[in-house]
């Protein structure tokens, strides 16, 4: 009886931000279910309604309704904002949205700690809910429960209005049958605009309402984005009662399982998604068979043809495997399959050319730069390195991924913890470091490689928070949020103690990434990477011509952990430290945007992309200190439109008629969209 009176107010204080979780998760379900946008800016919306009622909050009842009402409206005008900034995406995907919003949070978050300081704002209440009652013999503040019922009273609007108007009625038209609400006389558009307004509206009136809950401050608006985020994997998006329950379990994780489970709680929640997100896939309907407009069926599979063509030219030795191998489709649905050039010549060429070029720049940068700006280097290479892992699985197997920093992570801390054991020479690290990344990768990959699409993003992303609770949990193997330091350098192969001199290190960097990409390309044009090409492009054709493709795809993901856990161990190697903030979210999304910008199947424009934002973040940003995230969403949003295909949007490719690349067609949508080739191997 003592133990459940101890924990009865963390149960009502997990119900308040239940609640509160609920009001923002509303908003982030109706953008995604209804008008179809991966919203990463959502807990921005947050942001800004919680930093304009703190600032008009003057401990009245008038300043609360006047910061209720600015935040709320701020908020709805960024949410219209952000429809007009999608618009231009709606056939892209949601790799490219994701992309987008989380430029967009970068530069909302920068804007917001401009107008309000970086300090966490302290925020005023009325007196009368500035005090405490008493609550079955409990002293409970009185805003708490004031917001409990304001929540409540909200939700129930929101599922009136939702079910029993013609609003209402609507908006679930704009989500069932886009083509029938057109067909009526309604504007998609404005649907469109008017909901992403409202779930804007939502976010912002959850900030002011809970800013005196989770005030305005650095961090607040990731930590609401996530928690959001679960909230809506764990309740799905066709029922605000579902979603309603699942932000109450969430709520009472943060609060009454802290108390009473603190080491499993941090677990707890993104574990729930991942399995969610996991059962979800396996029941899904495997990307099998042929689609019904295709008369011919499987029987005509140009991939079986490509299958059997290889096989006749590997028999007959290297010289028969020098041509190309083509296959068309007829139809409108036909996966096209492209050439296999094993040497390259012509348009090949000049694809390669940037390999030397590329080359030699790198090489001569010690004797050009100052020893500030050869770190950077270094710490370009091992960005790019993750960059590469990413279009291994973004461009090639269709895996677009949000949490490639957990073998990075995986990696990096082998690495640190190898050298303070004395274990110091690099390729010892870097070896041992890639097989304790296969091996991670290899428990994970089941969980990932069955899902597609927006759930992968999803799936990666707990995974990726699942590597950072567990960081900050093993304090004696990461140093938790101190991070570790002091470890010995590296000792380069080629003889003498640990590197200490910046060229040093990055002539050891070097060489470590000229070798991995060197092998990474070798495998990418081999038969292996050209079948797992074409697993992306025409999945249900290779299924169907008898390809193991959960296996092609668990391979893959497996030998990008090791590219990613090489690329960690270079980070450990050319800093001299790690820390949480190396292997976050910001840096998974990083990693995306590098091989977005390179071109999502070129493996050499992902280090010029990972280069690019090093440049972009430590660089030209020393020069405006304190605007290093706007800097960074700038050039997020600029990639975005800018560069839909990569260097090649800008030689004509528009990025339309087609999804992003790395968006592997699913199942059910296959019957809408013809899949996408399988491209090329580029440099």
């Amino acid at each position: 009886m003592e133990l459940l009176d101890a924990h009865l107010m963390p149960a009502v204080d997990g119900v308040a931000y239940g609640l509160l979780l609920f009001v923002v998760a509303a908003g982030l379900s109706l953008a995604f279910g209804t008008a179809g946008v991966l919203n990463l800016s959502h807990g921005t919306l947050y942001a800004i309604g919680a930093y304009t009622g703190a600032e008009l909050s003057d401990g009245t009842w008038g300043g609360l309704a006047l910061g209720l009402a600015a935040g709320t409206a701020a908020a709805c005008v960024a949410g219209a904002g952000l429809s007009a900034a999608t618009v231009p995406l709606a056939r892209r995907g949601h790799l490219a949205q994701a992309l987008l919003t989380f430029g967009l949070a970068l530069v909302g978050g920068d804007l917001l700690i401009q107008l309000f300081g970086a300090d966490e704002l302290p925020v005023r209440v009325p007196e009368a809910l500035d005090s405490s009652v008493t609550l079955l013999g409990h002293r409970y503040p009185a805003y708490r429960l004031c917001f409990i019922v304001m929540a409540v009273l909200l939700a129930a609007f929101g599922t009136w209005v939702l079910t029993r108007t013609r609003v209402g009625a609507t908006v679930r038209a704009a989500s069932d049958d886009p083509q029938m609400l057109a067909a009526t006389g309604h504007n998609p558009r404005a649907v469109h605009t008017g909901v992403l307004a409202a779930a804007g509206a939502l976010a912002g009136a959850a900030g002011v309402l809970g800013a005196p809950i989770i005030g305005p401050g650095p961090g607040t608006s990731e930590n609401v984005l996530m928690l959001s985020l679960v909230v809506v994997v764990l309740g799905g998006l066709r029922s605000l009662w579902a979603t309603f329950f699942a932000a109450i379990a969430v709520g009472e994780v943060q609060t009454l399982g802290v108390s009473l489970a603190p080491d499993l709680a941090p677990y707890l929640l993104f574990a729930a998604m991942a399995a969610v997100l996991v059962l979800r896939s396996r029941f899904a309907e495997p990307a099998t068979g042929h689609r019904p407009e295709d008369p011919e069926g499987p029987s005509a599979d140009p991939v079986a043809r490509l299958r059997r063509h290889l096989a006749a030219r590997l028999r007959r030795g290297p010289r028969g495997a020098a041509g190309a191998v083509a296959s068309r489709g007829r139809g409108r649905g036909r996966a096209a399959l492209t050439e296999i050039t094993w040497l390259p010549r012509g348009a090949a060429w000049r694809r390669a050319a940037p390999l030397p070029v590329l080359l030699v720049v790198l090489i001569a940068l010690p004797g050009i730069l100052d020893p500030y700006s050869i770190s950077l280097a270094g710490s370009a290479l091992a960005l790019g390195l993750l960059a590469v892992s990413v279009t291994v699985l973004t461009g090639y197997a269709g895996l677009p991924t949000l949490g490639q920093t957990a073998p990075f992570a995986v990696g990096a801390y082998a690495t640190a913890n190898l050298a303070e054991a004395g274990w110091t020479m690099g390729p010892v690290q870097i070896v041992l470091s890639a097989l304790a990344t296969a091996v991670f990768s290899a428990v994970t990959g089941p969980a990932v490689i069955r899902a597609r699409g927006t759930t992968v993003l999803m799936i990666t992303l707990a995974i990726g928070e699942l590597t950072g609770a567990v960081i900050n949990q093993f304090t004696s193997v990461t140093g938790g949020a101190d991070g570790l330091v002091g470890f010995p350098s590296t000792r380069a192969p080629w003889g003498g103690e640990g590197m200490s001199e910046e060229s040093d290190v990055y002539t050891y960097a070097l060489v470590v990434a000229v070798l991995a990409v060197a092998v990474t390309l070798l495998v990418l044009r081999s038969p292996a990477g050209k079948l797992l090409t074409g697993t992306r492009g025409a999945e249900a054709r290779m299924r169907a011509s008898g390809h193991p493709v959960g296996r092609y795809l668990l391979v893959a993901y497996i030998c990008a952990g090791a590219l990613a856990g090489v690329g960690g161990s270079l980070m450990v190697t050319v800093q001299q430290y790690l820390s949480p903030a190396d292997v976050g979210f910001e840096i998974a999304a990083f990693a995306l945007l590098a091989a977005v910008i390179g071109g999502t199947t070129s493996v050499i424009g992902a280090l010029m992309g990972a280069g690019l934002i090093v440049i972009t973040r430590d660089w030209v940003a020393s020069s405006w200190p304190g605007h290093g995230p706007l800097l960074l969403g700038a050039l997020c949003v600029a990639a975005v439109y800018l560069l839909p295909r990569g260097p090649a949007g800008l030689r004509g490719g528009s990025g339309r008629g087609g999804p992003t690349p790395g968006e592997r067609p699913s199942a059910a949508s296959t019957s809408a969209h013809t899949p996408p080739p399988a491209g090329k191997v580029s440099s």
